[in-house]
């Protein structure tokens, strides 16, 4: 059903009322509602039931039972099962169902047992582990306080990345352990890849068709406390608000899946001379595309392949580089195909499984059970070149092999500005990502695009990645550590870029570590000038080259740990950015030091000060 509402005469809360109303009325409804208002129109004011009967409309039925509650619970590190938890919440909505949206860290466990409906999205960080705001919840379920839900139906949506081994292995955890703890499946399970957007999409619109026959099973007036009493609703019925200039009012909306061309301000070296690292400062443009984003935010970059790397593998497969291929609904040569849709850099085990169909030199062999290990150096040190040429691909037609490929993902980083001092305007730090190995020179694919190949006056593909798990305190008089190695300083350049513009007046501690003082000192001129306003209060460095015996940010952090522990005590929120495999952990470890030594505390009960420090959400982390 179209509305034409041009000139319309509601206002805008009278237009977003009817929005959320109309989709959820029954055809009964409709219909009893156009008698409704047809008696109002024609008759004086009166009760409901005299308008009714005016328009020749039976008066309405006693309201049903109220619907049950569905329950949406996500685990998000860096954001993304969060934001489509929260599109699913949406989606309940407009059908009518009642939910309860929660990360899984605020979710009461004790309402657990009264829950009957019950929607899991959650990621998997690193090999197999749960993520920070997941942890808790996982550990009470996978106890013996977990309570029987044989009254619970549920569902799980499970974030992942193929290249990894234990690929989407909490989500799988959460279906398990559901199940046995009497749970019945309300629709199967969706194990996502990084390109997530269509399968989590197809789960989604399979949870509401599942949900609706559940409604559909259960006689109307149902009591309150069935599973079953929710509300079947029609197709949504959009009312749009035109603006003057007949435009509707719903701007363009850019997003992963249309990301937004940004113009390249400014791309600055940040080491200096000398250095054996190389770390790109990127300016980038939001003029026009009414994006905005808030400190501990990623910017979402789509790169592109290198160029050499494309011609190296069509030349390898004997292919034609203008060979037309179809993306989307739009034929493209096959080199601009490989080079801007296709990952080609990452090897993983399902890509090796479909590759066996096109060998004739013993790939099947890699995958015996007997060789697990010899698999998994394989994927983790080689690229599609090396599977092309050691296991002699060659002249497999391009069609078929495009269809083993999974998408090239947008890159992730760290905003390293505030969108209230720089309107309109994104900067990220990208450190250039090179290698040797077997006797090639590797490249990261966005990280050298960005050093090499990207130019002031160029565009980029962007969009914003929300991080709701990595935020200021709301309190501007709150304390705050923020521990950032290399890169990892550049969301804590954009807390203190948000501190200065807002006035905010809490305290605040930066460690920095890289290697040499003199050519890795990120940011060093922004943190001088910091501390001198009083917008940072101190900092502690430690640079690991420029002494005999290696110091990190962890040996800074015991070094100081007295002043460090009365900070935690005076209400302290810790940010830790960088590198998930050691750093983090040692910056952890060197935490719970601290707590115990100047706590006086045992080692346990010092885990346990951490524990509460991320259940209060002031120790936050954004590691990778």
């Amino acid at each position: 059903m179209t509305l034409d509402v041009t000139s319309s005469p509601f206002h805008q809360e009278q237009l977003e009322l009817l929005n959320r109303l109309l989709p959820t009325l029954t055809p009964d409804q409709m219909v009893w509602l156009t008698g409704y208002l047809s008696g109002v129109r024609n008759a004086s004011p009166g009760s409901v039931e005299a308008a009714a009967a005016l328009a020749g409309a039976t008066p309405p039925p006693p309201p049903a039972a109220e619907p049950e509650e569905i329950t949406v619970l996500f685990g998000s590190q860096t954001g993304n099962a969060a934001q489509l938890a929260e599109e699913m919440s949406e989606k309940l909505k407009q059908r009518g169902f009642r939910v309860a949206l929660s990360s899984m860290r605020s979710f009461q466990t004790r309402n657990l047992k009264k829950t009957r409906t019950l929607l899991v999205l959650v990621s998997t960080h690193g090999e197999g582990d749960p993520p920070d705001n997941a942890i808790q919840f996982h550990e009470f379920l996978h106890s013996k306080r977990a309570p029987k839900l044989d009254d619970l139906r549920f569902s799980v949506l499970a974030l992942g990345d193929i290249s990894y081994n234990e690929f989407c292995q909490t989500g799988k955890e959460f279906d398990a352990r559901l199940e046995a703890l009497g749970a019945e499946r309300l629709h199967p399970r969706a194990d996502c890849d990084v390109d997530y957007d269509e399968p989590a999409a197809a789960w989604m619109e399979g949870v509401v068709a599942s949900l609706c026959r559940v409604a559909e099973a259960v006689p109307v007036g149902a009591a309150v406390g069935s599973v079953g009493a929710l509300p079947a609703a029609p197709a949504s019925l959009p009312i749009m608000a035109t603006c003057r200039s007949g435009a509707t009012a719903a701007a363009t909306a850019y997003s992963r899946a249309r990301p937004f061309p940004a113009e390249v301000l400014d791309n600055v070296l940040l080491n200096g001379r000398g250095s054996d690292k190389e770390t790109h400062h990127l300016e980038l443009s939001l003029e026009g595309s009414n994006l905005a984003f808030e400190p501990g935010d990623s910017l979402g970059i789509h790169p592109q392949n290198c160029p050499k790397l494309v011609g190296q593998l069509i030349e390898a497969m004997r292919w034609e580089a203008e060979e037309p291929v179809l993306v989307g609904e739009t034929q493209r040569p096959l080199r601009d195909v490989l080079r801007n849709h296709y990952e080609i850099t990452v090897l993983t085990k399902p890509l090796v499984q479909k590759a066996v169909d096109f060998s004739r030199d013993g790939l099947h062999e890699l995958l015996l059970p007997d060789r697990v290990d010899d698999l998994t150096a394989y994927l983790g040190s080689r690229d599609l070149l090396d599977l092309v040429r050691d296991f002699s691909l060659a002249g497999t037609p391009a069609r078929d092999f495009l269809e083993a490929l999974r998408k090239l993902p947008p890159r992730l980083y760290s905003i390293a500005s505030s969108y209230q001092a720089n309107p309109d305007e994104v900067h990220v730090a990208v450190a250039t990502v090179r290698w040797h190995a077997h006797s090639r020179e590797r490249l990261g694919v966005c990280s050298v695009q960005c050093a090499e190949r990207v130019k002031p006056g160029d565009t980029m593909p962007v969009y914003i990645h929300k991080n709701p798990n990595f935020r200021l305190p709301a309190d501007p008089s709150a304390p705050i550590i923020m521990i950032g190695p290399g890169t990892g300083v550049a969301p804590f350049r954009a807390f203190l870029e948000e501190r200065e513009v807002t006035g905010a007046t809490g305290r605040s501690w930066l460690f920095f570590g890289d290697r040499r003082f003199r050519t890795d000192f990120l940011y060093q001129l922004d943190w001088q000038r910091w501390l001198a306003d009083g917008v940072l209060t101190r900092m502690d460095v430690a640079f690991s080259r420029d002494t005999d015996r290696k110091v990190y940010v962890q040996h800074r952090m015991r070094e100081r740990s007295r002043d460090f522990y009365a900070w935690l005590q005076e209400g302290a929120y810790v940010y830790i950015c960088g590198d998930e495999k050691r750093m983090a952990p040692d910056v952890e470890a060197a935490m719970v030091e601290i707590v115990r030594q100047e706590g006086h505390r045992t080692a346990e009960d010092a885990t346990a000060y951490i524990d509460e420090l991320k259940q209060q959400q002031r120790y936050q982390r954004d590691v990778y």
